[in-house]
């Protein structure tokens, strides 16, 4: 895949721990599966609403594909689309730019202009 930017949802404990240890290790379900799920630009909204609709204060960190070692590969996931995924700790120095994502009133996620599909 050619993406300069991919996306990891987070929790505000798994920000605050990623912060503190300059290093994220992955959420349970990353550790679980062996390696640290991300979306793309075009697959992050659907990501968030399916796995953290009922989380407040979702994160959302951008992160430079060419920051990262050569263990991310794009492999096939939902509905057979490629998903990216970190077969190492992700650095923090890997992130770019980071917020905390809003809803709207029928409690969808709003995206930051730098992270939606047509940016």
């Amino acid at each position: 895949m050619n993406d300069r930017f991919i996306f990891k949802l987070l929790t505000q404990d798994q920000w605050q721990s990623f912060q503190a240890e300059m290093t994220f290790k992955g959420a349970p379900v990353d550790l679980a599966d062996g390696y640290i799920h991300f979306s793309s630009r075009k697959q992050v909204a659907e990501t968030a609403q399916k796995y953290f609709a009922d989380e407040p204060g979702v994160v959302l960190a951008e992160i430079a594909v060419d920051t990262l070692p050569q263990s991310l590969k794009w492999e096939p996931a939902r509905k057979g689309a490629l998903f990216p995924h970190l077969y190492a700790d992700l650095p923090l120095a890997s992130v770019g730019r980071h917020c905390v994502l809003t809803r709207s009133e029928d409690s969808r996620f709003q995206f930051p202009v730098w992270a939606q599909a047509n940016a």
